[in-house]
């Protein structure tokens, strides 16, 4: 189908596009394409209507289905087309084809107005959906954006508290690991300062431990006038320290340590910082320990570490202080207890004794000889269980009861079993072991008892040992009633009885067996014209080869008693 419709006029133009409506809608064409259409063909036409002449609007549906419909608009006059510019477009139907009313005049035109303000409407509506539909995206955009900005500040915020929280925690790790570095160093000096209790060796080994980390020079100055470092007065801030028993920093500028009190610049007496830490104890400050900084100040937390250093090292002084003193009254109360031996003629006495190299150096190991009324020698060896002062003292008891008890004769078992019923009574939680041996003058019979003792060991004339292994009584002092046996061995002259404590024999690792074996292979060994003379010579020979090693735990006390031989 085919239409042409000619416009010279306004009145044509708008024939026309109602024309075209009601063919669009007559064959199909969706509302919002026919106001599309209408609304392109209108500005076509006025603009035709501008240029002025003649024109064509030519309508046509292609096919017989009729599915398109094309809309041409040309000059009338075929000689001015190529001229004048003409205007084409395609419309296609997608809905149900609607009759077209014909009808003209005004009444046809005031319909088609009607149908175009219904297109308009439809297309309004449309509009309107499109602008809701756009409003909705923008304010789900918008919303969208607003999370998206929300998550940014939240990453924004997470990513900052990940980052102060690994600050926190380095600077933590970093806080724990200087801690756990100070306590061990504290742990290590401790047992340092603690593993000697010689004051000087204590006092000497505080600058290796501080300096050059912690202090760059050290100095210790003790309250009781034995300066431990070269002659010098101390600083007014070390005798403030010592006076006030409170730590004090001399420096250009205040410390600002914690516990520490703040002096002038003139406290130092050298004009560079010092920290004057004093040894605290809780009677008095017993010194003071001044250091200069590794640097140009201390830490603070290395300045609360060498406060505590200060009283570690001061309880260090205080003990070694108190083990001098006790050492010096147990030296020479077991000294001025170890009393000459007697002569007796055809019998010779020689006797040693070391102290023990570790603790207290003074123990409970004593010996002694002395005649009874009847003319017999009672040469004893004891062991009181403990060092230290209050094993001495007893050691001393011990050796005045035995003494006394002597008086009375008695034999070696018996006067072991009084000292056993003495000991428990005077001290219940102390214990020793003994053995008594009596030599008589002209009689080859040696009679001894031993209570808890190692076995004293005969050399024969002929150089054979024999170790005497008969039962012994058991400890002195335990909670036992006990009768002490006495035992009896020939000796006849020439032969050397040796008595001993167990520091001479028994080693940790070995046993006390294996030095028993040990002592008779000596004193197997020793020359027989050399124990006749040199019975003395004899004694310290046989400590060397049995104490070869320097270090001892225990007291070391022999006693050597030879008969002499016909003619000796």
């Amino acid at each position: 189908m085919k239409r042409v419709l000619h416009i010279t006029s306004p009145t044509d133009a708008a024939l026309a596009r109602v024309t075209t409506a009601r063919l669009a809608a007559a064959h199909g064409v969706p509302a919002l394409e026919r106001t599309r259409l209408a609304t392109e063909l209108s500005a076509q036409l006025r603009e035709c209507l501008t240029k002025g002449g003649s024109w064509r609007l030519i309508l046509e549906t292609d096919g017989t289905e009729e599915r398109a419909l094309h809309a041409v608009v040309v000059p009338s006059d075929p000689e001015r087309s190529a001229v004048r510019a003409s205007w084409r477009t395609t419309v296609t139907s997608t809905e149900a084809a609607v009759a077209a009313d014909g009808a003209d005049g005004p009444t046809g035109l005031a319909e088609a107005l009607l149908g175009a303000d219904e297109d308009t409407a439809l297309v309004l509506e449309k509009l309107r959906q499109q602008e809701e539909l756009t409003e909705f995206h923008r304010e789900e955009l918008h919303q969208t954006n607003q999370g998206v900005l929300a998550l940014h500040a939240e990453l924004d915020a997470a990513g900052r508290a990940q980052r102060e929280a690994f600050a926190a925690e380095r600077h933590a790790r970093e806080e724990a690991e200087s801690a756990r570095r100070r306590l061990r160093f504290l742990a290590d000096a401790s047992a340092v300062l603690t593993s000697s209790l010689n004051l000087d060796a204590i006092v000497r080994r505080l600058p290796g431990l501080l300096v050059p980390e912690y202090a760059r020079t050290v100095d210790v100055w003790l309250s009781d006038g034995e300066d431990r470092r070269p002659s010098e007065a101390p600083t007014p801030a070390a005798a403030i320290a010592a006076r006030t028993g409170r730590p004090q920093y001399s420096g250009a500028t205040p410390g600002g340590l914690p516990g520490v009190v703040d002096q002038p610049p003139s406290g130092s007496g050298h004009g560079r910082p010092l920290l004057c830490i004093p040894l605290p104890t809780p009677r008095a400050p017993l010194g003071v320990l001044t250091l200069t900084p590794p640097g140009d100040r201390w830490d603070p937390d290395d300045a609360v570490m060498l406060i505590e250093l200060a009283r570690r090292a001061s309880t260090a002084i205080d003990h070694a202080r108190r083990y001098e003193v006790n050492r010096d009254i147990a030296e020479t109360l077991q000294r001025a207890l170890m009393t000459d031996l007697p002569t007796t003629p055809g019998l010779r006495i020689a006797a040693r004794y070391l102290p023990a190299t570790h603790g207290l150096n003074v123990g409970g190991d004593w010996y002694d000889a002395f005649r009874q009324p009847d003319g017999s020698l009672i040469a004893v060896i004891g062991d009181v269980t403990g060092h230290g002062l209050r094993a001495a003292v007893m050691m001393g008891q011990l050796r005045t009861a035995l003494r006394a008890y002597a008086v009375d004769g008695g034999s070696p078992g018996q006067l072991l079993t009084r000292l056993h019923t003495f000991l428990h009574h005077l001290q219940p939680d102390l214990y020793a072991t003994a053995v008594i041996a009596r030599f008589r003058p002209g009689d080859p019979e040696l009679t001894w008892a031993a209570a808890g003792h190692p076995p004293p060991v005969l050399r024969t004339p002929d150089g054979r040992v024999h170790t005497l292994a008969a039962k012994p009584g058991a400890m002195l002092g335990i909670p036992l009633k006990q009768d002490i046996g006495d035992h009896t061995v020939r000796m006849p002259p020439g032969s050397t009885l040796a008595l001993y404590t167990d520091g001479l024999v028994e080693r940790r690792a070995q046993g006390i067996d294996p030095g028993i074996a040990r002592l008779g292979d000596v004193l197997g060994g020793l020359d027989a014209d050399r124990l006749a003379t040199d019975l003395d010579g004899c004694a310290e020979g046989l400590l060397h080869p049995l104490l070869s090693d320097s270090e001892r735990d225990d007291d070391v006390c022999l006693l050597l008693c030879h008969i002499a031989a016909d003619g000796d």
